[in-house]
This record gives C-alpha cells, sequence and structure tokens, in this order.
C-alpha cells in the first residue's frame, strides 16, 4: 500500500484525487472515487447553488466517505457556495481560477480541509501563507482550462516552495505517473480526463470514446486572446476559435459566444463538433472505459509495482 500524509490528512486509502470537472464530476462518480479508496469532487463550476446542495445530498446517500467540492472562483456563485458546503459540513473544498484569499477564513472555521488548485510556485507559496492544507500543481498538459507552467518542472520546485502536501496533475492516467509524481515529491495525484472514462461518469459516450480515440496530439489549447486558455480534443469548434484568434483583428465577444455553454453541449448532449471536448494531452494513453474501482486498483497496483523494481536499479560499487 502506498500511504502518504495526503492519505492521513484526507482520510483516505490512496492518495488519488478526481478532479472537480464541470458537469462531468457529479455524485456517481464523486462517490464511487471515493468508495474506491480515494477522493471524489464534485464539479460546482458556474453551478446555482441550489444544484451543488443537491449534488452533495446525493453523493453523501452514495457514500459515507470522504469527499470534497470544487469551487472555481469565477462563479458568481461563489460565496453562497462556499456557505453551503460549510452547513453541509463537507470534507473537503477545492479551489481554483484565482486566490482562494476571501474563502479561507471562513471554510477553515468550519473545519474544512482547503485544497486550493495552482499552477504556478508563486501562488503555490501564496496559498500555502493562506492557511492551505494541501495543494494541487497542476501542469499544462492538463485539460480545460490550464496555466503556463508543465507538470514536470512545476511538481518539484513547488515540492520545495511550501511545506504542505503537493498533488500532482496534468499529464497523469497510470501508476507509472503516480510513481513519477511520489519521485518529483508530490504526496499525491489528481487526475479529470482518465477518470471521464470511467463507467461511473455521467459524460455522453461519444465524449468517452473520442478520448479513447485520441492520439497523442489530439488536444489543442485556444483561448489565450482572452487570457484564459483552454485545452481540448481538436475539432470543428476548436478549429473556427483558432481562426478567429489568429485573425488580423480578434472579435472578444464573438470568441465569448463561441465558448460559451459548448462543455455542457459535448457532455450532456455528446456534440462532437460544436462542444468543447476539454481533455488533457494524457487523452492518447487512455484505452478503455473501466469501473472506477478497477481504475484506481490498477493504478496503485502498476505504481508499487515500479517504486517495488526502483531499488534494482542502484548499483553499489564495491
Amino acid at each position: 500500500m502506498i500511504k502518504t500524509r495526503l492519505c492521513t490528512l484526507l482520510g483516505i486509502t490512496h492518495p488519488i484525487i478526481q478532479g472537480g470537472m464541470a458537469w462531468v464530476a457529479t455524485a456517481e462518480l464523486v462517490a464511487a472515487v471515493s468508495e474506491a479508496g480515494g477522493l471524489g469532487i464534485l464539479g460546482g463550476g458556474n453551478a446555482p447553488p441550489d444544484y451543488v446542495r443537491a449534488q452533495i445530498r446525493e453523493t453523501r446517500q452514495r457514500t459515507d466517505k470522504p469527499f470534497g467540492v470544487n469551487i472555481p472562483l469565477f462563479s458568481p456563485y461563489v460565496d453562497d457556495v462556499v456557505q453551503i458546503c460549510i452547513e453541509e459540513r463537507v470534507a473537503v473544498v477545492a479551489t481554483g481560477a484565482g486566490s482562494p484569499a476571501p474563502v479561507i477564513p471562513p471554510l477553515k472555521e468550519a473545519g474544512i480541509i482547503i485544497v486550493p488548485v495552482v499552477g504556478s510556485v508563486a501562488l503555490a507559496k501564496r496559498v500555502a501563507r493562506m492557511g492551505a492544507d494541501a495543494l494541487v500543481a497542476e501542469g499544462m498538459e492538463s485539460g480545460g482550462h490550464i496555466g503556463d507552467v508543465a507538470t514536470l518542472p512545476l511538481i518539484p520546485q513547488v515540492v520545495d516552495a511550501v511545506d504542505i502536501p503537493v498533488i500532482a496533475a496534468g499529464g497523469i492516467a497510470d501508476g507509472r505517473g503516480l510513481a513519477a509524481a511520489l519521485a518529483l515529491g508530490a504526496e499525491g495525484i489528481q487526475m479529470g480526463t482518465r477518470f471521464i472514462c470511467t463507467t461511473e461518469c455521467i459524460a455522453h459516450p461519444n465524449y468517452k470514446q473520442k478520448i479513447v480515440q485520441a492520439k497523442d496530439r489530439a488536444t489543442i489549447t485556444t483561448g489565450y486572446s482572452l487570457g484564459h486558455p483552454v485545452r481540448a480534443i481538436k475539432n470543428p469548434m476548436t478549429r473556427k476559435f483558432q481562426e478567429i484568434e489568429r485573425g488580423e483583428e480578434i472579435n472578444e465577444e464573438e470568441l465569448i459566444e463561441l465558448g460559451t455553454g459548448k462543455l455542457r453541449l459535448a457532455v450532456k448532449q455528446g456534440d462532437m463538433v460544436n462542444g468543447s471536448v476539454m481533455a488533457g494531452q494524457i487523452s492518447g494513453l487512455i484505452h478503455d472505459v473501466v469501473p472506477t474501482q478497477e481504475l484506481i486498483e490498477r493504478i496503485v497496483a502498476e505504481a508499487e509495482d515500479i517504486l517495488n523494481k526502483m531499488p534494482s536499479l542502484v548499483v553499489h560499487q564495491e
């Protein structure tokens, strides 16, 4: 068994976290991850407070294990969702897309574990000083909204900069990724794209199949002109977005209209032409859709096997 400080902090068996993806990380997937010994995280997204509360309660009906809620700080409902997490006694709150400074005090006072997602060393230092209990350092290989530093250089720099547990994210889908993250000093991993391709995930079958069929160069990043780059699998929608961004005069309103609601279109309706199929570069390594329990057991077994073999690579000269 692989056990780190993160396991003790979160009350989980395996140091594996499921990313709180909007429209994808619903009670079905979250409960399955937590039941399998990891930490499931509900995707708050821009969802209204009543939806978030209902999802929390449905997750509780499915599992008595710890789980969390992801609150993107650009949501218009941040304050309401924070209050709901406090009222519902959620174990963990993950934050992203900004500084969590305004939400940390009330969450800490309520005894909720706070795990911000960061994409830089500077932000990692800031959230640690603010009182975060752990953090997710996410490299630009990940799907959806991304930063500009890759996972391999980001993780060790963040580990060196803070004393709290670091969770590696971006470009991780199997036991090799878990073993590598531990070697870099992280104490766990967060996966998003890999968990989409599980039987419990409610994402449309077309979405899952698109990931399974993906190759190593299947994704593209758009949205740099808006200051919010997003990684998704290439399709007509991303090509249109790219064409507009490459034009002499960028029409921001047109870009915003083109991107609005497109993730939901892909996840819920399976529209692979007009929808935004957000997924990470690791898509090319995903070849099947399996039950969550099977996936987590596979990843842990692979990582343990790799870590057990590592000492044999060190040769001591006489």
